[in-house]
């Protein structure tokens, strides 16, 4: 699996047994139950005919129950015999039904001991069941079954390596992952698989992720992610046990082509909450809370066609921002940051841009940055997405001198922050909730001087000058409040909101902002 820095540069039926209304989850750190004052506002302009975000969506204190009785023609998986679940599995039909007892759930004492479901299996746990790997078994749902659904079931105490997963280790086609708890293992916990369905789940202070949406064969399309309670994951600190190595969050998302991340409760990770990277396209990410994360509330990376709309991003990237800037770097390092991502109407989509509209971002460690690493492209030896091109280019070899320096290659070699319209939201900020002097209070439309490798046809000013005026990135029509600053072209400009609206930028028409902090 790829890791990189930031800046260096037809779906499954749901389960039958959806009980509503789960109760919720009181929060880990940082205050994340509570709600601002502001988190009712409505969007300016256009975006107020959306609210900005459901209610938290409170999975982890009280998750939703289970039958108490088996469901007919269910197989009855005992607690008080060890393996039971996977012998019984490895012994049952295609498409049975299992129904867990209450009580804790044990697999053979083998690393490796682990429930390979077959097509169309369905698991339910009743009120009370637990599969614990009790740090021994590495894995809880693994092979490549489709159409495999999971619900009403706490899985706890697995020990899945870095990058690796403990339910659908194997990607799996088809998944539906209800109502389960899946907590405190290493890892993440949870892989995807193409048409996976994610809904209502507490996914909850895992060792990495609390899902890595990575398949290693084939592609991840189709993918739904509602109204699960993401909190509190990475525990194993990886950025520090492995700095850049861009391994850790709440969701990461590599290669998904078409995924609706809707309605869901992104807090308390320490990381980033959301992070897309490496060739994603057709992304809704709307109606969202994202909040208190350690690093940025969204990352989408070197990816294509996005709407993120009417989400609350609040209090986000309190940790890493102000480890940054008190190391003295003057990136804008944003609490949404779009990097080398943009619209592409070749790239088919429900849409043929970025769009950012209707969100209400307040108190959060600056706004939103779009950036461009000039030295960063296909075939280059500074392309952190080692071995990866776009998917404009067929052949990575193909991006080489002469042809690179020539239409087409010159602008499709490229992962390119084009098209971004980012309109209709409000930027809340207020320097004394954060305890911050500067650097928190940043927009960002800038790239790096081109310098490297010698043969790249992208040195000097060239990627800077493209990204600030002629890649139709656009902000208008938003609303900010409190001291806002603007960094374009490269981090040595910034700028105030008179000269961002001038006519070197002409940038935020119809935009207004107000002195009053946090207002």
């Amino acid at each position: 699996m790829r890791f990189r820095r930031r800046h260096w540069a037809s779906a499954v039926a749901p389960l039958a047994l959806v009980l509503l209304g789960a109760s919720g989850c009181d929060s880990t750190a940082g205050g994340a139950s509570g709600s601002t004052s502001d988190a009712g506002q409505k969007p300016a302009a256009k975006a107020t005919a959306t609210p900005s975000a459901a209610p938290e969506a409170r999975m982890c204190a009280k998750p939703a129950a289970g039958p108490e009785k088996a469901p007919a023609g269910a197989v009855t998986v005992d607690p008080g015999v060890v393996g039971d679940l996977a012998a019984k599995t490895k012994n049952s039909p295609p498409h049975t039904t299992f129904w867990l007892r209450p009580g804790t759930h044990r697999l053979d004492p083998d690393r490796f001991a682990q429930v390979v479901p077959k097509d169309g299996d369905r698991y339910l746990g009743a009120p009370g069941a637990v599969l614990d790997g009790r740090k021994k078994n590495q894995y809880a749902f693994a092979g490549s079954a489709r159409d495999v659904t999971i619900g009403f079931l706490t899985v706890e105490g697995f020990v899945a390596p870095q990058d690796e997963g403990v339910v659908n280790h194997d990607s799996a086609d088809g998944w539906v992952i209800e109502h389960m708890t899946i907590q405190n293992n290493s890892g993440a916990a949870l892989m995807a698989g193409a048409r996976q369905q994610v809904r209502a789940n507490c996914l909850r202070d895992n060792g990495q992720y609390g899902m890595n949406a990575y398949k290693g064969n084939g592609r991840i399309t189709g993918l739904v992610v509602e109204r699960n309670e993401i909190t509190g994951n990475n525990t194993g600190d990886w950025e520090r046990r492995r700095e850049g190595c861009g391994c850790t969050g709440g969701i990461k998302f590599w290669d998904v082509d078409g995924a609706d991340i809707r309605g869901n409760w992104v807090h308390d990770n320490r990381g980033t909450g959301l992070w897309a990277d490496t060739n994603n396209n057709d992304f809704r990410i709307e109606n969202n809370i994202i909040e208190t994360n350690d690093g940025a509330a969204l990352i989408y990376e070197t990816s294509y066609n996005a709407v993120i709309r009417n989400n609350t991003i609040r209090r986000n990237n309190w940790v890493e921002g102000r480890k940054e800037a008190k190391a003295g770097d003057n990136f804008p390092y944003a609490t949404v940051y779009i990097s080398e991502s943009g619209g592409e109407p070749r790239v088919k989509a429900r849409t043929d841009k970025i769009e950012i509209y209707g969100n209400t971002l307040t108190d959060n460690w600056s706004g939103i940055t779009l950036w461009e690493n000039a030295d960063r492209f296909c075939n280059s030896p500074a392309n952190t997405s080692s071995g990866d091109c776009t998917k404009l280019v067929k052949k990575t070899g193909t991006c080489a001198k002469p042809a690179i320096a020539k239409p087409p290659l010159y602008a499709d070699c490229r992962w390119k922050t084009q098209r971004v319209d980012i309109h209709d939201n409000r930027f809340l900020l207020d320097k004394a909730v954060l305890k911050c002097t500067e650097k928190c209070d940043r927009m960002g439309l800038l790239a790096n001087y081109g310098t490297y490798p010698n043969w790249s046809p992208y040195h000097g000013e060239k990627v800077a000058e493209a990204i600030t005026h002629d890649q139709d990135n656009r902000w208008h029509d938003n609303v900010y409040r409190g001291p806002w600053q603007f960094v374009v072209q490269d981090q040595s400009h910034v700028i105030d909101f008179a000269q961002w609206q001038g006519a070197s930028y002409r940038q935020d028409a119809g935009s207004t902002l107000g002195p009053r902090a946090g207002g």
